[in-house]
């Protein structure tokens, strides 16, 4: 029998008033969609295309890679620098094409289109940097120092364009295994679309795995490229979850027995039991396990079932009443992990349970979580409360991504969208003279559509600050998490 209000406690009254104000389909995911893979273009290095809808960028980087006599233009820039790491870029394209694969079903034709065209933009870059393999692979364009002591739009770019190339023996087996991860989900979701391109990401994937195992180390340990890559994106959690995450791919894309046998005969002695509950461009623990999981929800693996346990693990360390809850969330419910640049964990978290919850909905299981069961759809509602926080559902009541909503960050930290435009400025702003327009309180002059900023703190505060890089700043591997969220929301928008 249901009550009657009359029965209820005020509180609970209350609280049935303001869920049936914020549960209606308040957010229009499909314009965010469409505003989340377009950011991409802000971020493009290169010549840029006839069909770039990001009008105020221009060609940048047209030298990459003269150094060493070879052609390393294209690709992306990870934030609001100038500079191409390739760790982090390789997992933004691992992320993109895993969005395609999981979620591609539930996006408009358009933006499926638009999301190949952004996963492409990497994976040709990515190929070049290993067109030298098996002996070196190439791991990042541009020195961070020199560039980020300047302010300079990426079309005035002055500053040493330096090579950072990692060659046999040394090892590089973090950025190795992530481009071949990166390669060999492109390849899958390539796979419909572009045959023959899809073969030749997996054969390239591949190539980068067999460099990453044959030479087995952290990149950030060779001395002539430590600094360049350090502390930026420096390899802090170890080089073994890369070899899995890679091999993990490998297997799915190729459905390759050895690579089977490599996760499961390597789980133990590479950490794949170690409980890490996280993922993001350093960390893959969390992202394999529920990868893996997949061969054992879906196909029965069960000598894969240390995977699934821990991939339960994690999910059941997100649900507040769960015995073993401790993922931190802000007062507004955000996921909240200390350190910078928030919301990097909100979306990549957001983008496994959505991907965890279809695996356990297709073989109608539950999550149990000790003290209690928990459903996909329990799942995915937790999702949906991540989203609409990033989207302006939050005590700031302000939208993270910008140009979605009536209220967004306008001073965010990014050369090109605070400069200029060189279509409206065609003049040369060197490198310090880009200064003026860093400590300005104006708003930025080029909207940087779609990108998702660092958020806010713990308290859930946001100030709008160019300077507070932290939370200003958006990045490449914030975006691509979401790009999938988005699509499955698209297409249920109330689960």
């Amino acid at each position: 029998m249901t009550p009657s209000l009359a029965s209820l406690p005020i509180i609970v009254i209350i609280l049935l008033i303001v869920s049936s104000l914020t549960s209606g389909n308040a957010h229009d995911y499909q314009d965010a969609l469409s505003k989340a893979i377009l950011f991409f273009e802000g971020q493009r290095s290169g010549v840029l295309p006839h069909f770039q809808r990001m009008t105020w960028r221009d060609n940048s980087g047209l030298s990459d890679g003269w150094t060493y006599n070879v052609d390393l233009t294209g690709g992306y820039y990870d934030a609001g620098d100038n500079v191409k790491f390739g760790f982090p870029m390789a997992f933004t394209t691992t992320m993109l094409a895993w969005s395609v694969i999981e979620f591609g079903d539930s996006m408009p034709p358009a933006e499926l289109r638009n999301s190949m065209v952004a996963i492409r933009w990497a994976t040709d870059y990515l190929l070049k940097t290993v067109s030298q393999l098996p002996n070196r692979i190439f791991v990042q364009v541009g020195d961070p120092n020199i560039d980020h002591n300047c302010w300079e739009r990426p079309e005035d770019m002055d500053t040493a364009r330096t090579v950072y190339a990692v060659d046999a023996p040394n090892p590089a087996s973090e950025v190795a295994g992530e481009t071949a991860a990166a390669l060999a989900a492109s390849s899958m979701a390539f796979r419909s679309y572009d045959p023959g391109y899809s073969e030749t990401l997996i054969r390239n994937a591949v190539k980068a795995f067999e460099y990453a195992d044959s030479n087995r180390g952290a990149y950030s340990d060779n001395s002539n490229i430590r600094d360049g890559v350090c502390p930026f994106y420096c390899d802090f959690d170890g080089y073994q979850d890369e070899l899995l995450w890679g091999a993990a791919w490998l297997r799915r894309a190729t459905q390759d027995g050895s690579f089977l046998d490599y996760i499961q005969n390597n789980g133990k002695t590479l950490g794949a039991e170690d409980t890490i509950n996280e993922f993001g461009w350093d960390n893959k623990h969390a992202g394999l396990n529920v990868l893996v999981s997949k061969e054992v929800i879906e196909g029965n693996m069960y000598n894969l079932a240390s995977y699934k346990a821990s991939a339960d693990s994690f999910m059941c360390s997100l649900v507040p009443e769960s015995s073993s809850s401790h993922i931190e969330y802000t007062p507004g419910g955000l996921i909240y992990k200390p350190g910078g640049s928030n919301l990097q964990h909100s979306t990549t978290i957001t983008f496994l349970i959505l991907v965890y919850a279809n695996y356990l909905a297709r073989t109608s299981q539950t999550l149990n979580c000790g003290n209690i069961n928990v459903s996909p759809t329990w799942l995915r509602q937790q999702a949906k409360k991540q989203v609409d926080y990033i989207l302006g559902d939050n005590p700031m009541g302000m939208s993270y991504m910008v140009g979605y909503g009536d209220r967004y960050p306008q001073r965010i930290h990014h050369r090109g969208s605070s400069l200029p435009s060189v279509k409206d400025h065609p003049q040369v702003i060197a490198c310090k003279e880009g200064s003026v327009y860093f400590n300005s309180s104006n708003p930025n002059p080029n909207v940087l559509v779609g990108a998702i900023v660092g958020g806010p703190g713990e308290d859930d505060v946001y100030e709008d600050n160019r300077e507070d890089f932290r939370k200003s700043e958006p990045t490449t591997y914030i975006n691509a998490p979401f790009v999938g969220v988005l699509a499955y929301f698209v297409a249920n928008p109330s689960p």
